[in-house]
């Protein structure tokens, strides 16, 4: 049997009254008497009936929902982030419409046009690692839609961002293995172009300038964004597995890819941390509970997801076209553990 919601109509056949007055009680008009209001809300909650909500959205011109495209759901960072995004939305009245573009560029085309033909109010994003265009985002963009970038940004639409800071976070994770002694250190990261990723490679070369090494080209690994992650990390790290001047640490630029240097690592029985350091981008609880447990840069995820929402939301209810944007800069947290923590 398909399903069909209760609408004004069936109220008004219910009660044998009209669909206007029917109408005009449900949004308490004085045009009503208080009796008929009650008899016609009684009614109502009898029948559990609810607003239309597209119905609504056309008479207001507002959906009172929200998009939000992420690269996947099955990622701690993002899924805290999300649940950041809706505590402030639904505390003030709005809903979350989440799509995941799975690191593909036709896809977040894709569900950008869904978004978009939902009538959603405004749109939450952190772009896919193949997305190198933002035509699909400016022309929305242009045509009024509120959009904040958060985590993975791009400069070419002046909007609200939120990020962290990047190349900070990449110095500090290599900065902290070079202070425990390792010398050789090595990098994996995603799709270079991404702006975060930018950001952490110079980090990363940076805190090595800074300590008197130098940065050896042979141990920068960068992931094709077309490519399966999990075979690339291994790539990478069966690559430096092999070189003449093998590292003696890694530092992992997302999440996936320092648990995934760590499996390569273990499958070639290679010990953490005494034959080879990792330190890596985590917002997971696992990584405690692993062997060795991993020393990670957390993220401020949930703040992320608030911070990013309050943004949009300004945006959305702005009675004024807004010109001045903000570009919000969140610090990470190094928690050492003894995947870098060598015996004396």
């Amino acid at each position: 049997m398909k399903f069909e919601a209760v609408t004004i109509k069936d109220i008004a056949r219910e009660l044998g009254l009209s669909t206007s007055t029917v109408s005009r009680a449900l949004r308490d008009s004085y045009e009503i008497s208080n009796e008929t209001k009650k008899v016609v809300l009684e009614c109502a909650e009898r029948l559990d009936y609810r607003p239309n909500p597209i119905a609504l959205s056309l008479k207001e011109k507002r959906s009172r929902s929200i998009g939000v495209i992420v690269c996947e759901i099955n990622n701690s960072f993002f899924s805290q982030a999300i649940n950041g995004i809706e505590s402030i939305a639904y505390s003030k009245g709005y809903n979350v419409i989440i799509s995941q573009s799975h690191e593909s560029y036709i896809r977040e085309v894709s569900d950008l046009n869904y978004l978009a033909s939902r009538s959603i109010d405004g749109l939450l994003i952190s772009v896919s690692a193949e997305t190198n265009s933002m035509e699909h985002l400016q022309k929305l963009h242009t045509r009024g839609l509120p959009i904040v970038f958060f985590d993975r940004i791009n400069e070419e639409l002046n909007t609200h961002k939120v990020i962290i800071d990047n190349f900070k976070a990449a110095y500090k994770a290599t900065e902290h293995l070079v202070q425990q002694g390792f010398r050789q250190i090595a990098c994996v990261v995603n799709s270079a172009h991404l702006s975060i990723a930018q950001d952490r490679i110079e980090g990363y070369k940076k805190a090595l300038a800074d300590n008197g090494l130098q940065v050896n080209p042979e141990h920068l690994h960068c992931c094709s964004p077309a490519a399966d992650l999990h075979l690339e990390v291994e790539k990478g790290v069966n690559k430096f597995l092999e070189l003449q001047q093998k590292p003696d640490a890694i530092v992992g630029l997302s999440d996936k890819i320092t648990v995934g240097a760590l499996k390569v690592l273990q499958t070639k029985k290679i010990r953490i941390p005494e034959e080879m350091g990792l330190v890596g981008f985590s917002n997971s609880d696992l990584t405690e509970l692993l062997n060795p447990s991993l020393t990670i840069i957390r993220q401020p995820a949930f703040e992320m997801g608030e911070v990013a929402t309050d943004l949009l939301l300004q945006l959305i209810e702005s009675k004024r076209p807004t010109k001045d944007f903000n570009r919000q800069v969140l610090e990470t947290e190094l928690i050492i553990r003894d995947s870098t923590r060598r015996k004396s």
